[in-house]
This record gives structure tokens, sequence and C-alpha cells, in this order.
């Protein structure tokens, strides 16, 4: 796993437009504040913990060493694959992707509904690390090599979530 604080970069981008969809790799995507990935279903829900989904590669490669399960980013059900920083250090944080300044909400945490359109054991082997929900502050274009980036504390920029605004956890 990457150092905490160090810059990953994005590897893939998936989006689906029906559930239960297997999502398709693009090149780059139009992200909207307050919605989410153009073209992905949950764009018009106002969900913001479904607005931008991210899986580092490092755990889908984990999960083949440690459980023999082979996951690919598509399969993982999440819109961004990165490599290189650890997403679960960026709940409550501000971060950014490229154009994108996002907040990291909660970690995704894998379900039943994941084991079942993928392989028995994918619960147990993705637990805690299955990725992170985030909402996009500011939108933009989110493309393949796309920096990811925990945005530091500076003057007049408080570190983490403001207050008034809850971070969830399950």
């Amino acid at each position: 796993m990457a150092e905490a604080g160090a810059a990953g970069r994005v590897e893939a981008i998936y989006i689906g437009a029906e559930h239960g969809e297997l999502p398709h790799a693009v090149e780059s995507v139009q992200a909207i504040a307050g919605k989410g990935l153009e073209g992905n279903r949950y764009f018009d829900e106002g969900r913001h913990e479904s607005e931008l989904t991210l899986i580092e590669a490092e755990a889908l490669e984990a999960l083949q060493a440690e459980h023999g399960i082979e996951l690919d980013g598509a399969s993982s059900r999440r819109n961004v694959l990165t490599r290189g920083v650890r997403l679960n250090d960026l709940v409550g944080e501000r971060f950014r992707v490229g154009e994108l300044e996002c907040r990291g909400i909660e970690l995704c945490e894998p379900c039943l509904t994941l084991q079942s359109m993928t392989t028995p054991g994918i619960t147990d082997g993705l637990v805690h690390r299955a990725g992170l929900n985030a909402e996009i502050l500011v939108g933009g274009e989110l493309r393949r090599g796309d920096r990811v980036e925990q945005i530091e504390a500076g003057p007049g920029r408080p570190a983490g979530p403001q207050r008034g605004t809850p971070v969830r956890s399950r």
C-alpha cells in the first residue's frame, strides 16, 4: 500500500447506466457536484454517498494474492480504480481527483449483492478495503491518469469535514 498522504493516480474510470449492468470503462467523464458522473446510474438521485466511488488497485491485487479471488475494476462496481493512494485515509477528508474536489464520506463495504454478482468469499476478502464513497464538491472532467491527493489544510481551509457536516460510518 502507498504511504499516507502520498499522491496516487486514476488507473481506470467506470460508469454503468442501469442497475445490475456491468460498468464499462471510459477515458474521461464529466463529474457534477451534487449529482455524480454523467451517464452513471446514480447521477440524478442526489445521494452524496453515491456521487463517486473509488477502489484501490492494490486491494484487488491483495484479494487475488490472499484469497485467490480475481476481481477486475469494472466488476468491483466502483467508478474509479486508483493506484498509490490509501483511500481509507480519506474518510472525512477533502481530496482532489484531477480537476475534482471531493470529500470522503464513508468506506464502501462489500455487500451480499456484490458477492451474488461475482464470487463467494468476496465479502470476507474486501472487508475494510472495498473502497470509498465520496461527495463531489467541485466538478469538472475526470480523466484516466489524473492525480489523486489529499488537500492539505491551509489558511482559511480546514482539514477534514467542516463543522456541521456529519461523517457517516457503518
